[in-house]
């Protein structure tokens, strides 16, 4: 991997975490006999960053989620086998998604899981704005209208 990267300026190296402690896209360090060694082309990634990077998209991975409740659904829904286990979280979501103003219970619970779990991530991001829940909101809103 390392001779690739010094022969060819195009490749990259990338250590993507599907659950980051938060949004990045940083050079990956790391030590070998006690030295520490990195290369500019070998990054750790959020998921959020490196979906950005393969569609030139900065809210891929959100818009991605927004649309994933409706597709689990569909799967559990057409899945005779299917089974949804009990999640030791579910009351801490229960309690966020008490504070979204929601149609259903099932997308202010979706909602909420994205907002705990990916809260630094591009698009997810908690600001002063009082209004964000909602824009989620009316955004999953809209795309489950449009099918």
């Amino acid at each position: 991997m390392q001779d690739q990267l010094l022969r060819n300026d195009d490749c990259a190296c990338y250590l993507v975490e599907a659950i980051a402690k938060k949004s990045q896209n940083i050079k990956w360090e790391t030590s070998v006999n006690g030295n520490k060694v990195s290369h500019k082309r070998i990054r750790r990634v959020s998921i959020d960053q490196f979906y950005a990077l393969v569609t030139g998209e900065a809210d891929a991975f959100y818009q991605i989620c927004m649309v994933l409740p409706d597709v689990i659904a569909e799967v559990i829904k057409d899945g005779s086998s299917v089974s949804v286990p009990k999640d030791t979280v579910l009351e801490e979501l229960s309690n966020i998604a008490k504070n979204i103003d929601a149609s259903s219970e099932e997308l202010s619970m979706a909602m909420a899981m994205y907002l705990l779990g990916f809260s630094s991530y591009s698009g997810f991001a908690r600001s002063d704005d009082e209004n964000m829940i909602n824009r989620i909101y009316e955004y999953a809103k809209r795309i489950a209208e449009s099918k």
